[in-house]
């Protein structure tokens, strides 16, 4: 098993992960979706209604309560605001995920199986790219 492969389950090990289904029941009880995947893809298919667009690159500083830089669609981002991270293919959000519960102390971090293209394949709502 290659480094990355171990590093991943390890992630894993330690959050929950949800089906495209279960994101999608945990949204309407009002949960937070966060959309990590690049603007390119956004841009090439889709995005989901009322995600929250965020790179990856600085999603520590957008969930920091405490940060100058932290957005103010994920001000409810605090230790019990439950929050759904989603990638394309569901390895960068389950890395992520892991990540800002062990570095930032959020709990109810999770992230979506197979990602975007799983929540498009189940059928639910994608939209053509609207935000710049």
């Amino acid at each position: 098993m290659s480094a990355i492969s171990q590093l991943l389950e390890q992630a894993r090990e330690g959050i929950t992960r949800y089906t495209p289904a279960q994101a999608a029941q945990a949204l309407r009880a009002g949960a937070t979706l966060v959309d990590l995947r690049p603007t390119e893809y956004r841009w090439r298919f889709g995005e989901i209604p009322g995600a929250v667009l965020v790179s990856r690159h600085v999603l520590e500083w957008r969930l920091d309560v405490t940060s100058q830089w932290h957005l103010k669609e994920l001000r409810h981002a605090e230790h019990d605001q439950e929050i759904i991270l989603i990638c394309n293919e569901g390895f960068t959000s389950s890395l992520a995920a892991h990540q800002v519960m062990t570095q930032l102390g959020l709990t109810r971090v999770r992230d979506v199986i197979g990602g975007f293209a799983a929540w498009r394949d189940a059928g639910f709502p994608v939209m053509a790219r609207l935000t710049g």
